[in-house]
């Protein structure tokens, strides 16, 4: 599809969205709070700020409990020890939405506590293109990975690659969906059907939380919309508080303005030194003004992101299959 027909089509699922995307949280981010969605489904906000770890959903089955993400090891502990406070019942399964050390390098904490993790096939292919570098480097600033004394991180027991994955008795249905590469190529979503909530892992964030490094940014609009067509009522992002469809939205809308505003930028002949500043080899500031819509999402990884989409546009590439580590 050519640029124009992309913007075109994205236009004509979005062009509202400025107008809501602003109006998102039900509230102030609350670290380690949790917080009922549903009979039988909690949401648990991760302390990004201080531990850099992921938001959690937990969700009661007849006879055992899911988790979403294993985050962090010191995040996994946390999030085990209040799921023992919602119930009795064992963790039997831990979904990883993707393959990021917040979201995944705790898995051998659950792991050794009787849990089965599991992920989209494209995860597993991931840790192994990026791994087990990443996690080397993440050790050597973090203790909590770095007292698990592992060389790598652990992949998931199992995977599945046929959309969606189901788990269902007869008290609840959950479903595991892939909509496309977003924020990464392995992106999984929890659909509860009967519920209408929504965990997304980061390919929605509710907040300046977007991390576009390993992402196609051009798509991620299009997974966005794939996930609307749920019609959920509850989404519970992968950082940031819990909110509804608008949250989905507004991530479309502030990737889509993103892509926009560097695509006219590349057509005006700018030059990526023209757009941002850098600082040694790290980019610290950006002339590139997105609308007041999508604020709730512009922080100070801007300058990075509009670094991203201007690699992408030009090498016609998603950023995330361009070199990088």
């Amino acid at each position: 599809m050519s640029l124009t027909k992309l913007r075109m089509s994205l236009a004509s699922v979005f062009g509202a969205l400025l107008l809501t995307a602003f109006f998102v949280t039900d509230g102030g981010a609350q670290a380690n709070s949790v917080k009922k969605i549903a009979d039988g489904v909690w949401f648990r906000e991760g302390d990004i700020k201080n531990e850099g770890h992921c938001n959690n959903t937990i969700i009661e089955m007849k006879d055992y409990l899911i988790v979403v993400d294993a985050n962090f090891p010191s995040g996994a502990r946390l999030v085990m020890a209040d799921a023992k406070k919602l119930s009795p019942k064992p963790v039997k399964y831990v979904f990883i939405t993707h393959h990021h050390g917040d979201h995944d390098y705790g898995s051998s904490v659950w792991t050794s506590a009787g849990a089965t993790t599991f992920a989209y096939k494209a995860v597993a292919e991931e840790m192994k293109r990026y791994e087990p570098k990443r996690w080397q480097d993440t050790a050597k600033t973090r203790k909590d990975v770095a007292e698990l004394k592992l060389d790598a991180p652990e992949p998931p027991k199992q995977t599945f690659d046929k959309s969606p994955y189901v788990l269902k008795d007869s008290t609840r249905e959950v479903q595991f969906h892939f909509f496309g590469w977003a924020h990464t190529r392995g992106d999984g979503f929890a659909w509860l059907p009967k519920e209408r909530v929504l965990a997304t892992g980061d390919a929605s964030t509710n907040g300046a939380y977007n991390n576009t490094a390993d992402a196609n940014i051009g798509n991620w609009p299009k997974v966005m919309a794939a996930a609307l067509k749920m019609n959920p009522q509850f989404v519970l992002p992968g950082h940031g508080p819990s909110g509804g469809s608008e949250i989905l939205t507004g991530q479309a809308a502030f990737m889509t303005e993103l892509h926009k505003a560097v695509s006219q930028a590349i057509a005006e002949k700018k030059t990526l030194a023209d757009l941002v500043t850098m600082r040694g080899e790290k980019p610290v500031a950006t002339s590139i003004k997105l609308p007041d819509g999508v604020k709730n999402w512009v922080g100070d990884s801007l300058p990075l992101q509009v670094t991203h989409a201007y690699n992408e546009i030009t090498s016609k590439k998603p950023v995330g299959e361009l070199p990088h580590s």
